[in-house]
């Protein structure tokens, strides 16, 4: 058991700078975290947006709204700004607010970097933004059709707009390295006195393990994008097959990124919930040191069972037995993390808030997707399934509940600390099971369409395909909607409301609620003394 002996110091007169300037140059941690969560819920806002014109134009059969260029580069879009430009910035913004908070330092270990790592940010959602529209002028070449996996020889073939992809990825690359490495640096050097590793908060070990994943496959992507680069304008052959090369070899390079890429955005998002089951289940969270293990096995694990999204290019007997084998075995750890998440709910005295449902919603819509999943992973089932709307479904029902959710549990749980506010919990409420009934509706039909063959990534469909896609498209537009309610929720909050205690959730434990709501602009400049029991 530990405890911690806090000193509160008065830091009124070390208030933040006002103005534009405080957000440009601002090196405070609680300031950056804040800059990451809102470019996150704009970049959220035009993802969705286009996911909004792909589910209208798949409404009905036929070509309603686009053409099948641009329905696959809104796809492409759509995909890229949710995975980069929302998710993972958005889960950047609550590792930069609370990893200083609950391990006892007075901020990020290397602070001008961590405002280098934001700023990179914008510059490269431009270049993203530009890579779409680029094509609607003159001498833009063609639209960017080849999906978020960019696989030759389409990626090849496209005009200028895949050049502005390219450096877009390579910067946004650029920002979660520097914000990896300032993270481990953090963990491993400014902890408070007498806090050691194996009492860090689950939390801060979901990011650690996240953090080496990127610092570990970040540079992966970007050789193998290079190599794109240099095939498209320097008349290499890495992936061209008339020149010698090989385009499975690109897929090989960019899944090998790829999948951890599911980790990196999933187990930040499980390290939030160990920290909000014990909250409200009113119980010490079970297995600290078994979910520390299992977290690690999943990075160890994600980093080599890449060619599962490759059955069907041919790959010898001994290599896809190889990786069925190996996919199959990641949902060990990942059914250890559910199993203790389930026993620290056991016989609690649970209360059902916001950041509750959210979590008992991710346990069971997770571990649904984690059953498809080996569905997957199984080669001759996923001969059938390869490219259907069923892997669209799959995918969905994992980052969706595993990790998009996962921050929508935090950004609650944590907002009277951030705000000082409580957030109104009728209203919260009513965005959870809008958002979670309209999702189901959305997705689950989709198992159904790619069972029954109906292909992804194309804009027009048989017409016997024509029921699930209403429904889904219907569940698709109240998903969407519910989102603005999440919006003025927060919005809301912000400007007012009732005013949160320190311990703004009555049986909250860690460091971060010895502070006040809001936490003063700078915070433990007297570190914590741990005491251990």
């Amino acid at each position: 058991m530990t405890t911690a002996t806090v000193a509160h110091d008065d830091h009124a007169h070390h208030g933040p700078p006002s103005g534009i300037k405080r957000w440009l140059f601002s090196t405070n941690h609680k300031d950056i975290g804040t800059m990451y969560l809102v470019f996150a819920l704009i970049m959220l806002f035009l993802g969705g947006a286009s996911a909004m014109v792909i589910r209208a134009e798949l409404f009905m059969p036929g070509l309603q709204l686009v053409q099948p260029d641009l329905y696959n580069n809104l796809l492409t879009n759509h995909a890229l700004i949710m995975i980069f430009g929302a998710v993972m910035p958005a889960a950047a913004g609550l590792a930069n607010w609370m990893i200083p908070l609950m391990i006892g330092a007075p901020d990020m270990a290397l602070p001008r970097m961590n405002n280098l790592s934001f700023w990179i940010l914008p510059a490269a959602a431009l270049m993203l933004i530009l890579s779409f529209i680029v094509p609607f002028f003159p001498g833009g070449g063609s639209q960017i059709n080849t999906g978020w996996t960019l696989y030759p020889p389409l990626s090849l073939q496209v005009g200028m707009s895949m050049d502005f992809l390219i450096f877009a990825l390579h910067l946004l690359g650029i920002s979660s390295v520097l914000a990896s490495i300032n993270i481990i640096v953090t963990i491993f050097n400014m902890r408070a006195p007498g806090l050691r590793m194996m009492q860090l908060p689950i939390f801060v070990w979901a990011w650690l393990v996240t953090a080496f994943l990127l610092v570990l496959v970040v540079p992966v992507l970007a050789a193998g994008i290079t190599m794109l680069l240099f095939d498209r304008h320097f008349g290499t052959s890495f992936f061209i097959a008339a020149g010698g090369g090989d385009p499975v070899l690109f897929q090989h390079i960019f899944w090998f990124f790829g999948h951890p890429e599911v980790y990196i955005l999933i187990l930040p998002s499980l390290g939030v919930l160990a920290s909000i089951l014990p909250t409200f289940s009113r119980k010490p969270l079970f297995g600290h040191h078994s979910l520390i293990g299992a977290m690690i096995a999943i990075a160890a694990l994600g980093m080599i069972v890449w060619a599962h999204h490759q059955y069907t290019v041919g790959m010898s007997l001994a290599a896809v037995q190889y990786f069925m084998l190996m996919t199959i075995l990641i949902s060990i750890p990942v059914g250890l993390i559910i199993f203790n998440y389930m026993m620290t709910m056991w016989r609690g005295a649970m209360t059902f808030e916001t950041p509750m449902l959210f979590t008992v919603a991710i346990i069971l819509m997770f571990s649904f997707g984690g059953l498809t999943g080996v569905m997957l992973a199984v080669v001759p089932a996923d001969m059938q399934y390869h490219d259907s709307m069923f892997v669209v479904a799959h995918f969905h029902y994992v980052l969706l509940p595993g990790a998009v959710w996962g921050l929508f549990a935090g950004v609650f749980y944590w907002l009277p600390k951030w705000t000082g506010h409580m957030y109104d919990e009728r209203l919260a409420k009513t965005f959870f099971w809008v958002h979670v009934v309209s999702f189901n509706i959305t997705f689950f039909p989709q198992h159904f369409l790619g069972l029954a063959g109906m292909p992804r990534r194309i804009a027009d469909y048989n017409i016997m395909f024509t029921e699930f896609n209403m429904i889904s498209s219907v569940g698709a537009f109240f998903f969407g909607l519910s989102h603005l309610l999440f919006l003025y929720i927060i919005i809301k909050t912000v400007r007012g409301g009732e005013k949160a205690k320190a311990r703004a959730w009555e049986h909250a434990e860690g460091l971060e609620w010895e502070v006040d709501s809001p936490p003063a602009h700078h915070t433990w400049t007297t570190p914590p003394k741990i005491k251990t029991a």
